[in-house]
């Protein structure tokens, strides 16, 4: 087999359940394309990503990359009562939750992304946070944080600022890629979130 056959077979074979990858014809058309917001009023949090991987953006739902650790975090954390998949992402809704991009342009790597890029998805989110009014924005990735919102020493956890009136917390990026956080690390940040947007006294001053 030629290894451009083998490569489209491979990616053809690591979607999910009786759904198929994208081929890589599918993934190089994929580059600059927008993934649609899973956003409402009044939500409990909006999980904001950098921006989405070709994978994500070739089957349009959030975090579709096999591997990437979001879905399995955001269950062990508690915020879903099952293993949610990229298709199931509408019933986030129902539960308070949504996900967002700062920067709503597909890219091979975040690192294809320049610093205007960041700072005008910073304006972006601020208005969508604004308009819609969650209790809490997670911005997934300490990195895409620091340069988004010109915050060179942030870290992981609760921040100080608030982005439109909602509290702001950064959680590490859990993409597969990234080894800095193994999933028990990764479980405990989205679990601290949960924690605190859901105590009586959050509810009441959000």
């Amino acid at each position: 087999m030629r290894p451009s056959c083998y490569f489209a077979l491979r990616l053809r074979s690591s979607g999910t359940p009786n759904r198929p990858g994208p081929t890589r014809a599918q993934l190089e058309a994929a580059h600059g394309k927008r993934v649609r917001d899973v956003i409402a009023p009044g939500l409990r949090v909006l999980f904001c990503g950098i921006n989405p991987g070709l994978y994500t953006a070739a089957i349009g739902h959030h975090f579709g990359r096999p591997g990437n650790r979001f879905w399995p975090a955001l269950h062990r954390a508690g915020f879903t009562p099952r293993l949610l998949s990229p298709y199931d992402e509408r019933e986030l809704l129902a539960l308070g939750l949504g996900v967002t991009n700062i920067v709503n342009y597909a890219t091979a790597s975040a690192d294809e992304l320049d610093i205007e890029q960041l700072h005008r998805g910073a304006r972006r989110l601020a208005s969508l946070v604004r308009r819609h009014r969650p209790r809490a924005v997670a911005i997934l990735g300490v990195g895409a944080y620091r340069g988004a919102f010109a915050r060179p020493r942030a870290k992981v956890g609760r921040q100080e600022e608030r982005i439109g009136g909602a509290a702001v917390w950064v959680l590490p990026n859990p993409s597969g890629r990234t080894a800095g956080y193994q999933m028990p690390a990764l479980v405990r940040a989205f679990r601290a979130l949960r924690t605190s947007i859901d105590t009586p006294d959050a509810r009441r001053h959000p």
